[in-house]
């Protein structure tokens, strides 16, 4: 057996493997007389027809088995034995194979593209900035958060009169009538200028308006129409009321409490103010450590500056999806795929440069943070605990045991990322909920 390696670019090579006969006609030999102990064939005792008839009828399936047999186990060694890393899978050049004459060939040569990348340099200092935020609470948003939450566990009235943040169930027709709909009109989504319209009115009141006017932001989801037929209803429309629905906000007493966040949690405004405050705090806290990592992160794969085999991996990404992905998709999200991928062969070679180890004890315990906090709102804190364990083994079991990996994965990550921490300059910010949506919107 031959294999060679042909590097066509700094990233992208072609590994050649010849077989000769002694390569591979023994173990083939070997098969055909097994196969014929056992072979079950018309006119023959089993076990009895002679090894002629049955290379005949299953050698060539049995030499293109062995052949890949012999190609995959030796690709295999002959890369891991390389200094480089391996992206992806290695692609057989079919063109090539499908040259192959299985019946008279003695000799075969084989060829795969592979890409790589190699010499990879991660260059930790205090050259990287990291940013620490925490979040400054808003009471307007705290209040706000209340509220919402009194609207969903509150009850539908139907008032006399409007007012605003009401809906609205009437019909509205075109001016020349060749279009009808009855549907639920809610005042939150109409603009400010036109809103005093719609405030005031009774059953049987009917409104005339511009739709793209009154409703500047998604009009067609709003009424429940395409976008097409929404342009064909322009200049003015009607609207008769048929009736006012209303959320009728929850009170603020101890059945509300219980309700939001378990038996005796919360037992006064205050308190309730307090407990959403922190958990509004927690939540906005672990957004902004993701945003925080991904700006590292982003920061890591530009000074590493991996140059990744761009062509190879388009075209394996479409082969590995097999038809369920098309070659416009594969272009469209490559350049997350890569970003993806840059980062997890940088946190790969912090890893092992500095012998950071992702435990199973880590494991564990993420996978019971994650448990916890998909059960925070269920009030179901004791049950939940006793059957922690049973919980975490049957996650982690799961996906066919992908769960674990990507479990294992995430830790490494998590303590790669706090290593980095440790060596870049790092400050830290408090910042108001408008500001974090300012820094998310670039």
């Amino acid at each position: 057996m031959e294999i060679t390696l042909d590097k066509h670019s700094a990233n992208q090579a072609s590994v050649k493997i010849k077989l000769i006969e002694a390569d591979y006609q023994p173990k083939v030999d070997s098969k055909l007389k097994d196969y014929a102990k056992k072979a079950n064939i018309r006119g023959f005792r089993p076990g009895k027809a002679p090894v002629s008839m049955v290379k005949r009828m299953y050698g060539t399936t049995l030499l293109v088995d062995e052949i890949n047999n012999i190609l995959s186990t030796s690709l295999n060694d002959y890369l891991k034995n390389q200094t480089f890393r391996i992206l992806g899978d290695p692609l057989p050049v079919i063109e090539d194979a499908d040259k192959i004459d299985w019946n008279t060939q003695k000799e075969f040569e084989f060829q795969y593209k592979i890409g790589f990348v190699e010499n990879v340099e991660v260059k930790l200092d205090n050259n990287i900035d990291a940013t620490l935020y925490s979040i400054d609470m808003d009471e307007k948003e705290v209040e706000n958060t209340i509220n919402n939450l009194r609207s969903q566990y509150g009850k539908m009235i139907n008032p006399e009169i409007s007012e605003e943040n009401d809906f609205l169930y009437g019909d509205l027709k075109s001016a020349d009538g060749s279009f009808e709909k009855t549907f639920s009109l809610p005042l939150s989504k109409v603009d400010s200028k036109s809103l005093k319209k719609f405030i005031g009115l009774k059953k049987g009141d009917t409104v005339e308006f511009e739709i793209k006017k009154a409703i500047k932001e998604d009009a067609a989801t709003v009424i429940g129409v395409t976008e097409e037929e929404l342009d064909k209803l322009s200049g003015k429309v009607t609207f008769t009321v048929q009736n006012i629905n209303r959320t009728e906000l929850a009170n603020l007493n101890q059945e509300f409490f219980d309700k939001l966040f378990g038996e005796g949690q919360v037992d006064s405004e205050e308190s309730l103010k307090n407990k959403v405050r922190e958990i509004m705090a927690e939540n906005y806290n672990k957004e902004l450590k993701v945003f925080s990592d991904e700006k590292i992160k982003d920061q890591l794969v530009a000074k590493t500056n991996l140059v990744l085999p761009e062509e190879f991996l388009k075209e394996w990404l479409l082969k590995a999806n097999d038809g369920k992905v098309t070659a416009e998709q594969v272009e469209k999200e490559y350049p997350i795929y890569a970003k993806q991928l840059s980062w997890t062969i940088i946190s790969n070679e912090i890893a092992k440069n500095n012998e950071i180890q992702a435990e199973h004890e880590d494991v564990i315990e993420k996978t019971k943070e994650m448990i916890r906090e998909q059960f925070a709102s269920s009030g179901l804190s004791t049950q939940l605990e006793a059957s922690m364990d049973m919980f975490v083994d049957n996650y982690l079991k799961g996906n066919e045991g992908q769960n674990y990996m990507q479990m294992l994965t995430s830790v490494q990550n998590d303590k790669v990322l706090a290593f980095v921490k440790e060596k870049a300059k790092v400050k830290e910010e408090k910042i108001s909920v408008d500001k974090f949506q300012d820094l998310l919107a670039n």
